[in-house]
């Protein structure tokens, strides 16, 4: 194919419309998109590999979308994957981002977030890290997140062991723990439910457990479902929102001095340098405490737990306006 403005071809991917703009307020057009996770393949990819992949597309005129089944025209060397879903019952074929060329495909595709699957294939019985993801009341509050951050932090120190930090190209952070295969699921996250529940406990005034946003009070929500059949936004990942931010690894020792917004897809290459600060920091897989996966399963399932919650409340609320 020949190249032109709008048009060229890498690797064998032919890619289209370049110079279209990526989404209103993106401060980036597609070519951008590609030049970067190009640029960054090194980086990101290993952080894609073996794990399937929903991503978030944006065609022109539409609507946002998050993307699990491959599309029927996928190329056939795009590589897969069929996993069960539990929650939808039925099978769901994910494309599995492991080369240059197939990363090139998914940009051409305008996928936008990266979010892998926490399992990777064929052991989908185990998740590879305990996550925390902090999101703070609002998004000038980064500064709260950071504050949380340091909470989870000091509990997971207390307890031995070495974590990660990365903003979340949204508004606030992302903690991990790399674990090892010991752990069956349920009790991964019961882990992580105490973590939190810890963490919270250290600064009640600045972090919350609650799940259901209106009883949260302005504080960061330090929420520990990120786990089984969950995503998260991969490290390097772009985001969709204004000015086209991006996952990144920060060292905790300079979290102050950082904000979600210095991390774009314009900014990063730059920085990274050829460096990968995500696996160069990353422990090794570490195993979780007995008395915290049991305290864990003493607290119950945030989402459940709002569930009912919301049924007893809308109960309240409808016998309330009950006429005597």
């Amino acid at each position: 194919m020949a190249v032109t403005a709008a048009n060229e071809e890498r690797d064998g991917v032919a890619l289209t419309n370049l110079d279209q703009t990526l989404f209103d307020e993106a401060g980036a057009t597609k070519r951008d998109l590609v030049d970067y996770l190009d640029a960054v393949r090194s980086q990101i990819i290993p952080a894609l590999t073996g794990r399937p992949l929903s991503v978030v597309r944006v065609l022109r005129g539409q609507a946002p979308f998050m993307q699990k089944n491959l599309p029927k025209y996928t190329p056939d060397w795009v590589p897969r994957v069929t996993v069960w879903a539990e929650s939808s019952k039925r099978n769901v074929t994910y494309g599995l981002c492991e080369d240059r060329r197939t990363l090139l495909w998914f940009a051409n595709q305008r996928s936008i977030e990266f979010h892998p699957l926490l399992s990777k294939a064929p052991d989908f019985a185990h998740t590879t890290h305990m996550i925390l993801d902090l999101d703070p009341p609002t998004p000038d509050a980064f500064g709260l997140a950071v504050g949380a951050a340091r909470l989870i932090r000091a509990v997971l120190t207390d307890l031995g062991m070495d974590s990660v930090v990365k903003t979340s190209g949204a508004k606030g952070l992302h903690v991990f723990v790399p674990i090892d295969a010991h752990a069956p699921m349920e009790d991964i996250a019961a882990a992580t439910r105490a973590v939190a529940a810890r963490a919270a406990r250290l600064d009640p005034s600045l972090a919350t457990t609650a799940f259901i946003r209106e009883d949260r009070e302005g504080k960061v929500f330090l929420d520990p479902t990120r786990v089984g059949g969950a995503t998260v936004a991969a490290a390097y990942s772009p985001r969709l929102r204004p000015g086209t931010p991006v996952s990144f690894p920060v060292a905790w020792d300079d979290l102050d001095d950082v904000s979600p917004a210095d991390f774009t897809v314009h900014t990063v290459p730059a920085l990274l340098a050829g460096a990968d600060p995500w696996a160069e920091r990353m422990p090794s897989p570490q195993r979780l405490d007995a008395a915290l996966i049991e305290e864990g399963h003493t607290i119950p399932v945030p989402r459940v737990q709002a569930m009912h919650e919301g049924k007893r409340r809308a109960k309240a609320k409808r016998e309330a306006t009950v006429e005597p």
